[in-house]
C-alpha cells in the first residue's frame, strides 16, 4: 500500500534506537525525509548514515538535541522550522516504588515525557494548521490506561499525553491535521532484550524460548505471549501519518498485544 508520504518531512524524537528508530525507518521506507533525534550527536549521525544507505532517495538529517533543555530545543526548532509530521516518541521509564518517587523524580518525568513533547507541538501545530496538513503523534503506553502500579511516575505522564492529544485534536476541526496517541504494549527494545538475556543466561536456549518463559511468568495477560517488535509499531505509525488515516482524530490507538482486558 502506497502511504502517499513521499517528500514529507518528519521529526521523530528519540529515534536512534528502539521504537523511535523503527518509526523513522518505516517512514523513510515510504519516502519521508526523517529528522533523527537523540542526545548523542554521534549516535544520531550513525542512524542518519544508516538510513541514507538503505533509503538513498531520502534525505535524513541530524537533529541531535536534549529536548528537555529549553535552549537546545529552541535551537532545534530554529534549525528545522518546517515539518509535516511530528512523532513525540522520546521518553523515560523505570520500575519504581511510589514512596521512592520524590518531587524531583516527578519533575524529571513530567518535563521529559510531557513538556518536551508539548513544546515541540506548540511550535509546529500552528504551521500544520496553516498548511492544512500535518500529523502529530504522541507515543504513550498501555500503562496510560492500565497502570500496573510498578511505575506510577511513568503511568501518570502517559495518561497526560492522552488528555493532551484529545485537547489538541479539538483545534484541528475541519482540517487535514490530526493529533493522535499510540499505546504500545511491552516491546522488544535493545534494553529489554539485554534484560531477558541476563535473566536466562543459558546459551543453549534460543531467544524465542527465553521470551516465552519470561512472558508466561511475568506477563500472562498478553494474548500474543511475545514482545511486540518495534517494526510492527513503526508500520502502524507510518499508516497513521498517511493521508489514508485522516479519520483518526484525537484517538488513543492501542497496539498492546491484548494486554488491556477492557472493550475500549
Amino acid at each position: 500500500m502506497d502511504m502517499e508520504l513521499r517528500n514529507k518531512t518528519a521529526l521523530v524524537t528519540g529515534s536512534t534506537k528502539g521504537i523511535g528508530k523503527a518509526i523513522a525507518m518505516e517512514l523513510a521506507k515510504e519516502g519521508v525525509h526523517v529528522l533523527i533525534n537523540g542526545r548523542d550527536y554521534d549516535e544520531v549521525e550513525s542512524t542518519v548514515n544508516e538510513i541514507k544507505s538503505e533509503f538513498p532517495a531520502t534525505s535524513p538529517q541530524n537533529a541531535a538535541a536534549d529536548l528537555v533543555d529549553i535552549e537546545q530545543r529552541e535551537a532545534l526548532l530554529e534549525k528545522f522550522p518546517n515539518i509535516d509530521i511530528l512523532v513525540n516518541n522520546m521518553g523515560i521509564y523505570e520500575i519504581m516504588q511510589y514512596e521512592d518517587a520524590d518531587d524531583e523524580v516527578w519533575d524529571k518525568y513530567i518535563h521529559t515525557n510531557v513538556l518536551a513533547a508539548n513544546g515541540l507541538t506548540k511550535f509546529y501545530l500552528p504551521q500544520m494548521l496553516k498548511n492544512d496538513f500535518g500529523r502529530v503523534i504522541f507515543m504513550a503506553s498501555e500503562e496510560a490506561i492500565m497502570p500496573s502500579g510498578k511505575m506510577p511516575q511513568y503511568a501518570v505522564t502517559k495518561s497526560m499525553l492522552l488528555s493532551l492529544s484529545k485537547s489538541l485534536s479539538k483545534l484541528t476541526v475541519g482540517t487535514e491535521v490530526t493529533v493522535n496517541t499510540v499505546m504500545p504494549g511491552p516491546t522488544l527494545s535493545e534494553n529489554v532484550q539485554q534484560i531477558i538475556e541476563g535473566i536466562y543466561p543459558d546459551e543453549k536456549m534460543s531467544f524465542s524460548e527465553k521470551e516465552k518463559q519470561f512472558m508466561a511468568a511475568n506477563l500472562p495477560q498478553s494474548e500474543i505471549q511475545r514482545f511486540i517488535r518495534p517494526i510492527e509499531i513503526g508500520r502502524l505509525v507510518a499508516f497513521i501519518c498517511s493521508p489514508h488515516a485522516s479519520a483518526f482524530k484525537g484517538s488513543p490507538i492501542r497496539m498492546d498485544g491484548g494486554m488491556v482486558p477492557t472493550i475500549i
